[in-house]
């Protein structure tokens, strides 16, 4: 069985991976051609930190005396580093950003079946927060994908 320690690092990594994505998606909206596609990234930055909301709810339940990290990472730093480097050196900018929303959900998708696969006797609460979130991320990335197919 693993530790409520471990359980609480890997909620938190999750909780890191949603800021990252919520200022991805914000920097992306800022770098975004179309309205729309502005309108729709500025959406997904919003249901990202309050993913991280949740989560942090779920973590502060599940181990009071876990102390959450809020910050991000230095991975999501250089990614969307990565998005103003490509958005500006791209011919075709919205689909530049997209390509990197892809990327980016693709990542979050991968460690959140992670935490359901090591972690399958996690908190109810916890566990039903994550496949729900983890539905959320792999809907959101089918419709990214289809959207870049559009542009």
């Amino acid at each position: 069985m693993k530790s409520s320690e471990e359980i609480s690092k890997k909620i938190n990594l999750l909780i890191e991976k949603n800021n990252d994505a919520y200022k991805g998606f914000k920097k992306a909206s800022e770098n975004a051609e179309s309205t729309h596609l502005r309108d729709y990234l500025l959406q997904q930055a919003s249901e990202r930190q309050s993913f991280a909301h949740k989560l942090s709810g779920n973590l502060k339940a599940y181990n009071p005396d876990f102390k959450i990290d809020t910050d991000g990472s230095a991975t999501g730093s250089v990614h969307r580093a990565w998005i103003d480097i490509k958005a500006t050196l791209s011919l075709d900018d919205d689909e530049s950003i997209l390509e990197e929303c892809i990327r980016g959900d693709k990542a979050s998708v991968e460690e959140y079946r992670e935490f359901l696969t090591d972690y399958p006797t996690a908190a109810s609460e916890i566990s039903h927060t994550i496949k729900e979130q983890l539905h959320n991320i792999q809907s959101t990335l089918d419709r990214v994908k289809r959207l870049e197919d559009i542009h």
